[in-house]
């Protein structure tokens, strides 16, 4: 079956509510709480059991929904983990740049931005992300889609790259492409050692992602002493 309307689905889309009207907003609430309930079962099992043991009878069960339900929202495994990611995907991008537009020196920001990590590291966001890259190494598709989303992550970065550029100015050597893409990596390599859950591995890990704060403070102090930037 492709993704569509269900037997039942068909039989009471057109039903009316008694006074000659339709009842689609009835409906497309039940269908928006009927996939929060899937997704955040998904999200439980992924946690519990990982992508490669992910099963969707087990989602179907947890969220208490026909297992149909699961084909007909998101038309199987990889696109219900493709949703989970997005919707977690969208809310902490929304956070970020919140977070980095705030009013405060770009190294405090930067600081932030390591104890994000730890909520995301918690929230089982780190380990859902790090499951579809492995994922996509065998899936040219899946790779495509997650590539997408860890683009806007870069893009978000370089935003805050080219701020710096402009208030740091001759303190900041390479173009903004480049150090997003250095931060950027050198967080998701952390990621992946840190998932690794080595004491001492993850002790040199986050030692060495909060040592660029120190960086990003004396050159943001630098600037400030020649005039390029304006006390906070």
């Amino acid at each position: 079956m492709t993704m569509g309307a269900t037997v039942d689905d068909e039989s009471t889309a057109g039903q009316g509510t008694g006074d000659g009207s339709t009842r689609p907003e009835n409906t497309r609430k039940k269908s928006g709480a009927t996939m929060e309930r899937i997704l955040e079962a998904a999200r439980e099992c992924l946690l519990t059991d990982g992508f490669s043991g992910l099963s969707t009878r087990k989602v179907a069960t947890v969220a208490d929904v026909p297992l149909s339900q699961i084909h007909y929202h998101f038309g199987g495994k990889h696109g219900l983990v493709l949703a989970v990611l997005t919707h977690e995907n969208r809310r902490l991008l929304a956070r970020q740049k919140r977070m980095y537009s705030a009013d405060t020196p770009l190294w405090q920001r930067y600081d932030q931005a390591c104890d994000l990590l730890e909520e995301d590291l918690e929230s089982g966001y780190v380990r859902v992300l790090q499951e579809m890259i492995a994922a996509g190494w065998s899936d040219r598709e899946l790779a495509g889609q997650v590539l997408t989303m860890l683009r806007s992550w870069l893009d978000v970065l370089q935003q805050v790259a080219r701020e710096a550029q402009a208030r740091l100015a001759p303190a900041a050597p390479f173009p903004a492409a480049d150090i997003a893409g250095l931060i950027g990596l050198a967080f998701l390599g952390g990621e992946v050692i840190l998932l690794l859950d080595d004491p001492q591995w993850n002790r040199e890990v986050r030692t060495q992602l909060r040592s660029l704060t120190g960086l990003i403070r004396t050159l943001e102090e630098a600037a400030l002493g020649q005039g390029h930037l304006e006390e906070t």
